[in-house]
Parts: C-alpha cells; structure tokens; sequence
C-alpha cells in the first residue's frame, strides 16, 4: 500500500528519501544544524532539488560541513571553492558560508551550542504547524522573521527569514509535515 506523504516530495526518489528520512526530524547535533544553514543558504533562488542533488558534492567542497575548518577558509580555499564544478559557485554564498561558519562558532560561545540559541526560540520543542494542505504553509512567519532578525544582528548572511522558515522545517522545530502524511505523526513522536 503507497504511503501517504507530502505532495511537494513528488516521485524523484531523492526527494521522496529526503521527505522520509530527513526533513521535518528534530535536529539537536551543531554541525548538522550548520549544514542544513548552509545547503538552505545555497538554495535561495534555486530548486531544493538542485542542492539536494549536489549535496555529496558540497561536503566533499566544505570538509563534511565542520564549520571550525570552514571558519579559517582562505582566500585560496575560496578561489578553489569557485572553481568547484559540482557546487553552486556562487561568490557571495561560498564566502557567506565561510562568516557564518565564525558567526556559528560565537553563537556556541555564547549559548554554549547552537541548538541552544536555536531551539530556545521555541522552548525546546517542536511547533506543530497542523496543516492540512500545502497551500497552507507559509513561506515565512513572525517566528522566522525574528531569528532571521537575530541572526543577521549576529553577523551571519543568506538568512532571510524565507531561508529560516525553510531551515526551521527542515531541522524539525517546525513539523510542516501535512497531517494526513505518514511522517507527521512519527516526527511529532520523536520529541526528547
């Protein structure tokens, strides 16, 4: 019997694994929160499928995401990375990347995680969007509005609050998942 999903997760199998497997699961490990930061940054004006398909590539390019080597990037390493053809070689993401990688690490100075600072903006827990239908989800909302505020004042850029919404998805603490998806209920039930 098919299962029922999201309808954006469509029939591209790497979709339909990321829908399964990923999205929507809360995220409390710092260097995965970076990468999801990252890819989302890298997707503005893009398709997700496009960074999704391109993933391994990126790790390969950003040493697995470790924001503590990406943050001493040099400007060779940067003129490499816009080289790199199996990334997007887009100038202003790549060294967007590289500052947020310092403004992460300040973030843990001061929160002593990422997930802290992250996870504090909605109490630790998982807001449960409840929607029934895509066209109900917003592209961004007071909440992304706020930590895309506060993230900016930290320093770091490609964090509109429409990247945030989607980053926010992503790494659990908003489950979008629609509810008649099978997904819904099993990410709602893998609170701490």
């Amino acid at each position: 019997m098919e299962k029922t999903r999201c309808a954006w997760a469509g029939k591209e199998e790497i979709y339909i694994r990321y829908h399964d497997r990923e999205w929507g699961v809360p995220v409390r490990d710092d260097q995965k929160q970076f990468e999801f930061l990252t890819l989302e940054g890298f997707q503005a004006g893009l398709s997700w499928i496009t960074i999704l398909k391109k993933r391994e590539n990126f790790r390969k390019a950003f040493d697995n995401f470790d924001y503590k080597k990406i943050a001493l990037y040099n400007e060779d390493k940067i003129q490499s990375l816009l080289m790199d053809e199996g990334i997007i070689r887009n100038q202003l993401k790549i060294r967007a990347a590289v500052s947020n990688a310092k403004a992460f690490i300040e973030v843990q100075k001061e929160f002593g995680s990422f997930c802290n600072y992250i996870w504090g903006f909605v109490n630790g827990k998982t807001v449960d969007g409840k929607r029934k239908r895509l066209d109900e989800i917003p592209a961004n909302t007071e909440l992304s509005d706020r930590i895309s505020r506060d993230l900016k004042k930290r320093g770091f850029k490609f964090v509109g609050s429409t990247v945030v919404y989607s980053h926010l998805q992503a790494t659990g603490i908003i489950n979008d998942h629609l509810t008649a998806c099978f997904r819904h209920d099993e990410v709602r039930n893998t609170q701490p």
